[in-house]
């Protein structure tokens, strides 16, 4: 019996782990779709993403294609693949993939649909404060992220998690559902359960103006926001010595800022920068400054002197 030809969508680091996972199983993966390569960092060269880095050093067939139109589907139905997985592949499939393999496709999301659809659900549920995300497998319809779910697992949102250390989690169980399901996929021995539209919630896209501190808000919120845009866009916000960036801090209901505007610093600290907030203050343990490195607030005042009454932005 011939094994089953699997078409792997993916673009960044989230995707690596279920691809290889279908690297230890007994699958064919015919070819890896993946974005194409871009420019990045300071001197924009062009990097390859890291899922065609893993799957050029497996010896796989990797396609690049800047649009799914009319030809490159064709290029993809020709292949004769059973399925096609996809993990944060960052195109759209169009009808004609979804509905053209034999068993479809099968999507990796990082959220427990119906909650969480659309391009950042791991960001959006640490800044609304979830208690739990996860995990769901989901057939592939038309829509966005609208497709019968498969399978779900879940883990705790702890009050230590950023995106970063989220991400890193829910990839690895994301790879681990993948491959304790793959042979009841290939077997089309799962029940899929419709989602439930009136629960949907879209978790919008994140660019950096989306970590712009507003300081008008409750500082839980804000605290939130840090650990949620961290490692990317960080949070931010303007001061009279520049941008400043903040990667940790804490919710203060001890320091008296009934006086003080939001934004302004009301407390200056060995270890932390307090700044009065629509409800309660943060309490900044973290930051970095335009050209500086990231620091911790102590070391952070030594070479850059703030002053109580300071307004941020």
């Amino acid at each position: 019996m011939s094994r089953p030809k699997i078409i792997f969508a993916g673009t960044p680091e989230f995707a690596v782990a279920s691809l290889d996972t279908l690297l230890q199983l007994d699958v064919d993966i015919v070819t890896v779709y993946c974005q194409p390569d871009r420019p990045a960092g300071r001197g924009r060269a062009t990097r390859k993403c890291p899922v065609k880095i893993r799957a050029e050093r497996s010896s796989l067939v990797v396609r690049q294609p800047h649009k799914l139109d009319s030809e490159a589907v064709d290029d993809l139905l020709s292949l004769r693949a059973d399925l096609m997985i996809v993990v944060a592949y960052g195109l759209i499939l169009p009808a004609r993939v979804i509905d053209g393999l034999p068993l479809g496709c099968v999507n990796v999301h990082a959220s427990l649909l119906p909650r969480w659809r659309g391009a950042a659900p791991i960001q959006r549920a640490i800044e609304a404060g979830d208690v739990e995300t996860g995990i769901t497998l989901m057939r592939m319809d038309r829509g966005l992220d609208t497709g019968p779910m498969l399978s779900q697992v879940s883990t705790p949102v702890t009050h230590l998690d950023t995106t970063g250390s989220l991400h890193d989690r829910l990839s690895s169980i994301g790879a681990l559902l993948l491959a304790d399901n793959l042979s009841a996929i290939l077997e089309d021995r799962l029940q899929a359960r419709p989602q439930d539209n009136a629960e949907a919630i879209y978790a919008a896209r994140i660019d950096r103006q989306s970590a712009h501190i507003d300081w008008t808000l409750p500082a839980s919120t804000i605290e939130r926001q840090i650990r949620a845009f961290n490692p990317w866009p960080i949070c931010w916000s303007n001061s009279d010595t520049g941008v400043l960036r903040l990667f940790a801090a804490e919710v203060d209901t001890t320091a008296t800022s009934n006086k003080a505007d939001p934004g302004h610093i009301i407390a200056l600290g060995e270890n932390r920068i307090t700044v009065a907030c629509g409800q309660n203050s943060l309490a900044i343990s973290e930051l970095q400054k335009p050209g500086g490195k990231r620091l911790q607030t102590r070391d952070f005042l030594n070479g850059t002197p703030l002053r109580i009454g300071q307004k941020l932005d």
